[in-house]
C-alpha cells in the first residue's frame, strides 16, 4: 500500500546497522494539520538509507512511503507494530495540483491486449 505525504523535515537521524544484513535510518517529518502541527516518524531501509543526505533541516519534502505493520508475542502477549517505510524522497513541489497528502497512489493498470483484434472473445 503506497502513500505520498508532504511536509518539512524536522529532524533526520543516524544511520543504524542494526545487523549484519540490516540497516536503518529514520526521519521526522513537520505536518500542519489544521490548528495542530504532526510529527511524523519514517524509516529508510538499506540502498534508501542514502535518501537523505541530500536535504537539510527545515527543507520541504515529498515523501513517498508504504503502511506496514506485524504482530510480535512475548510471553503470550501479542503487541503490533506499524512502521511508514519510505522508499522515496524528492524536493517537494508548490504545486498542490496533485493528489491529496497520504492519498493513495494511482497506478496505471497493464494492458494484456496488444492490439484490438486481442479483444475478439469467442463468446
Amino acid at each position: 500500500m503506497s502513500f505520498d505525504i508532504q511536509g518539512k523535515l524536522y529532524e533526520a537521524f543516524e544511520e543504524q546497522q542494526i545487523s549484519e544484513k540490516f540497516r536503518k535510518r529514520e526521519f521526522v517529518l513537520e505536518i500542519p494539520d489544521g490548528s495542530f502541527t504532526q510529527y511524523v516518524k519514517f524509516q529508510l531501509t538499506q540502498d534508501k538509507c542514502n535518501l537523505l543526505d541530500q536535504f537539510k533541516n527545515g527543507d520541504e519534502v515529498k515523501v513517498t512511503f508504504n503502511l506496514t505493520g506485524k504482530p510480535f508475542t512475548k510471553n503470550g502477549q501479542t503487541m503490533y507494530f506499524t512502521n511508514l517505510q519510505a522508499w522515496r524522497m524528492e524536493p517537494a513541489s508548490n504545486n498542490f495540483g496533485g493528489a491529496p497528502a497520504g492519498a493513495p497512489q494511482q497506478q496505471e493498470a497493464p494492458s494484456f491486449y496488444s492490439s484490438d483484434a486481442d479483444n475478439d472473445l469467442p463468446f
